[in-house]
């Protein structure tokens, strides 16, 4: 049995930490320092409260906060890094949770360390893998999708006699965040097509048509309190600028008068806000509230945010994305001359009064005959840049249109191994959440995964349903290494350090601009899965999900890095 160290012991060892910490990678903060240091905490036998504080209070800085020296060299051999690794996933402040835990070398095959990696776990964000590698596979990354403007007839000296439907087809780049934070060049560039196809007044109505998907415009198993926000925002077939305002809530200048808030895009013509908050005293505690009711478009702003304070900025999502796209595509083109003496409105797939048959040419029954005219078309970019703006950020919306899309552009295996389109009779009239997650499904088991194998809900891992391991992860991801559209696939990935959801973790360490994986969080789950190159030029496959542990305590996230951090700067072979 061991014996109990000293106290003389104890305090040398400390002195011994302190003066490691201060030799740490410059451009690090303070609370990067204390995840980077953790590994190194813990093997010299202290626990993650003691080795967090010690890295916050020890650390050198310069005058803007940052550290200004080197830290050690990483773990030397396999047996050093598997017990590092193993301190970690063991502390007694991860015992509550549950840490499932799979690391594999790509180039020998040799499990490098796992832990609970056939058990059932929640994903989070780390769900979007399995579906956006899907689309890779089915869709490829060249698809595009259409968005198209449709009369019942060609214009007649600039007249189009009926209504002019705008049918949406899942496109999820008519958005600001494909167009350097213009709200409304997505639908300017619609609008000038539209006035170049020759449309100078429109008789009837401008109808936004989404009924290119059905089903319910939610992902299944997403809770109700996610739904007033950007990350859970409806499903359109006809979607504009992430389907949400951004909101940016400020204090007045007067104690007792009301905040000021400011939307984007401005003057949202689709959403009424209701101000009743009020600003407060200097150093009063912030107490701002947000609500809108379930599909209501008026939201209520009450509470009250302090002088000086910080405010508040988020997404709010809105309740009818395709009535605030025909909305903003009115004004565009009011503004282009045109005159449109009807109103805007919708339709969808339960309505029944689409301008397109469900069935689209080609599968199963329905001639031209049925099919309107095309007055104007708009194409999004390459499904690899909507990818990485899938990925990268981390965006729920996007995953979903990707996982109905592949609902409504369904492929098989045939004999000769190669895929092709599945018959209208037998895509039938499913659910196009249903029928992407088959898709999914099918594509699994390419990569050997099973049925039994996961549990799977929606496309994004909002649900709190869904349910996969670290093994088939990293089957996943190993699969994907060797796929025709690997490259894409991992440059879509965050990139520890620099870009989307790991821009500001792991900076200052060998994982800075090498580690790729995809983030997810959610209240009671962390996970991390991707790539890495250790330190001797050898490259791993990775997947980490810590479930049952509070988002509160930043120990989750913390302990993921300090060993993904651990996997980068090791020097040694696996054999």
């Amino acid at each position: 049995m061991r014996a109990r160290r000293s106290l003389a012991e104890s305090r040398r060892d400390e002195r011994t930490l302190v003066n490691k910490v201060r030799f740490m990678l410059q451009r690090k903060t303070k609370r990067l320092v204390a995840h980077v240091l953790l590994a190194l905490c813990l093997s010299a036998g202290l626990n993650i409260q003691q080795g967090l504080a010690f890295a916050q209070a020890s650390v050198v800085t310069s005058g803007n906060g940052r550290a200004t020296q080197p830290v050690r060299s990483g773990p030397a051999t396999l047996a050093d890094l598997r017990n590092r690794i193993e301190e970690i996933v063991r502390q007694p402040a991860l015992a509550p949770g549950f840490f499932a835990v799979k690391i594999v070398s790509l180039d020998t095959g040799q499990t490098i360390f796992e832990q609970d990696a056939n058990k059932f776990v929640r994903p989070a964000s780390n769900m979007k893998l399995y579906t956006v590698a899907t689309a890779y596979d089915r869709l490829t990354p060249d698809f595009h999708f259409i968005t198209s403007v449709y009369a019942n007839e060609k214009p007649d000296d600039g007249k189009v006699k009926g209504d002019l439907f705008v049918y949406g087809r899942g496109d999820p780049s008519i958005a600001a965040r494909f167009n350097n934070g213009d709200y409304f060049k997505g639908i300017n560039d619609l609008a000038d097509r539209i006035v170049a196809a020759g449309v100078k007044r429109i008789k009837g109505d401008l109808v936004g048509d989404e009924s290119y998907f059905n089903g319910a415009p939610l992902g299944s198993g997403w809770e109700w309190e996610d739904l007033t926000w950007s990350y859970g925002a409806q499903i359109s077939a006809l979607s504009i600028n992430d389907n949400a305002i951004d909101l940016n809530v400020k204090p007045g200048d007067k104690i007792g008068g009301p905040v000021v808030f400011t939307t984007g895009p401005p003057s949202a013509s689709f959403m009424t806000i209701i101000n009743r908050a009020t600003t407060s005293t200097r150093g009063a505690k912030s107490d701002l509230r947000i609500y809108r009711g379930l599909g209501a478009n008026t939201l209520e702003l009450s509470g009250s945010l302090p002088i000086g304070g910080a405010g508040f900025i988020g997404g709010v999502a809105i309740p009818d994305p395709a009535l605030a796209f025909v909305s903003m595509l009115r004004e565009a083109l009011t503004k282009r001359g045109v005159k449109i003496e009807g109103r805007v409105r919708t339709v969808n797939a339960r309505s029944g009064s689409s301008v397109m048959p469900r069935t689209a040419p080609g599968f199963g029954s329905g001639s031209m005959a049925q099919f309107p005219v095309e007055i104007a078309s708009l194409q999004s970019p390459p499904f690899s840049v909507i990818a990485t703006q899938t990925l990268k950020p981390s965006q729920n919306q996007y995953t979903e249109l990707i996982l109905r899309t592949l609902g409504r552009n369904p492929q098989v295996l045939d004999s000769t191994g190669e895929s092709r389109p599945l018959s209208g009779d037998r895509r039938g009239a499913r659910d196009d959440e249903d029928a992407g997650l088959e898709s999914v499904r099918n594509f699994l088991r390419q990569a050997g995964i099973g049925d039994n194998d996961v549990a799977l809900n929606d496309g994004s891992g909002l649900s709190r349903n869904d349910l996969i391991s670290a093994n088939t992860t990293v089957q996943l991801l190993t699969f994907m290494s060797k796929h025709k559209y690997f490259a894409q696939f991992r440059d879509a990935l965050p990139i520890a350090g620099v870009d989307g959801t790991l821009r500001t973790r792991m900076r200052g360490t060998p994982a800075e601009g090498n580690l790729r994986a995809k983030t997810g969080s959610l209240s009671s789950v962390a996970s991390l899965s991707g790539y890495v190159t250790t330190a001797a030029g050898e490259h791993l496959v990775f997947s980490m999900m810590l479930n049952n542990y509070p988002d509160a305590a930043a120990v989750r996230r913390d302990s993921i890095d300090a060993i993904a951090v651990l996997l980068a700067s090791f020097a040694g072979k696996t054999q």
